[in-house]
């Protein structure tokens, strides 16, 4: 059942909703300025690579930075499993995990935590549930997460880190090895890069370089063993056919014509350019 919440009933829902996430953290707000009670509960998940999290902020086309600061920015780029995204129009405002979502008047800045009169709606929604079709608790549930995951997917990645696993014990598991990143933040917000980031030294340049996805085309880290954009998996995961025809290289993010496919994402002319990577 949804639930009205207001002043430090509202503060202290929310920072359960991060204390709590363990697989899905999602956080839409047009301006971020995470307060220190935040900080201090995300320090606890840095290096926890299970935990997807992803931010969608906006307004403020012309200079982001003023939605989003450079010393969040600093904070958040070092989690292994995080994308950041942008959407010049969003207004709305949404905080779940796998188990509760906030929908609040309330922008994730200090300011308005400390000083504003705000509301949020908490309700009970399971992520995880709607990625396997066993989505529980209100209709309100439902609806706002199927709105928010179209707002996620249409706004624009400007960073991304993705974990990248070697296989174990014979094939049977699998170890978390580093983090393949892409960066477009740092330049609109001014900070100069040399290198892209990665929690392993020294990596090679297959880690560090841009595949696409083999069914929409978009921009993903190149990993011929996860060639499809998270959108694009949850999709083919229904039916995980593996031979199923796709329509870019992922090399390449040329139009294959169904030359490629999950168990062969790269065309045949483009073999030894990426055995080359």
């Amino acid at each position: 059942m949804a639930e009205f919440v207001k002043g430090n009933q509202l503060n202290a829902e929310l920072e359960k909703i991060f204390e709590r996430a363990e697989e899905q953290l999602v956080i839409i707000s047009p301006f971020i300025k995470l307060h220190s009670r935040f900080v201090d509960v995300l320090k606890s998940k840095k290096n926890d690579y299970k935990l997807k999290i992803t931010v969608v902020f906006g307004k403020n086309e012309d200079n982001i930075s003023k939605s989003f600061s450079q010393e969040d920015f600093d904070f958040l780029k070092d989690f292994p499993n995080i994308e950041i995204k942008y959407e010049p129009r969003l207004h709305a405002k949404y905080y779940a995990n796998e188990s509760a979502a906030l929908l609040s008047s309330m922008n994730l800045y200090d300011f308005s935590q400390n000083n504003n009169i705000e509301f949020g709606i908490l309700t009970k929604a399971t992520l995880v549930g709607a990625l396997t079709g066993n989505l529980l608790g209100d209709t309100i549930d439902k609806e706002a997460f199927n709105y928010f995951d179209q707002v996620i997917n249409n706004s624009k990645t400007l960073f991304q880190r993705t974990p990248l696993y070697e296989k174990a014990n014979l094939g049977l598991s699998k170890k978390y090895t580093h983090s393949d990143e892409i960066d477009e933040l740092s330049g609109q917000l001014g900070i100069k890069t040399l290198t892209p980031k990665s929690s392993k030294p020294k990596q090679t340049t297959q880690d560090t370089d841009t595949g696409y996805c083999i069914r929409t085309g978009d921009k993903i880290p190149f990993n011929p063993d996860r060639p499809l954009s998270d959108k694009a998996y949850k999709s083919w995961n229904k039916y995980k056919d593996k031979d199923y025809k796709e329509k870019y290289c992922h090399f390449s993010g040329e139009p294959s014509n169904g030359e490629t496919s999950f168990s062969k994402p790269i065309m045949k002319k483009n073999w030894n350019k990426a055995k080359e990577k």
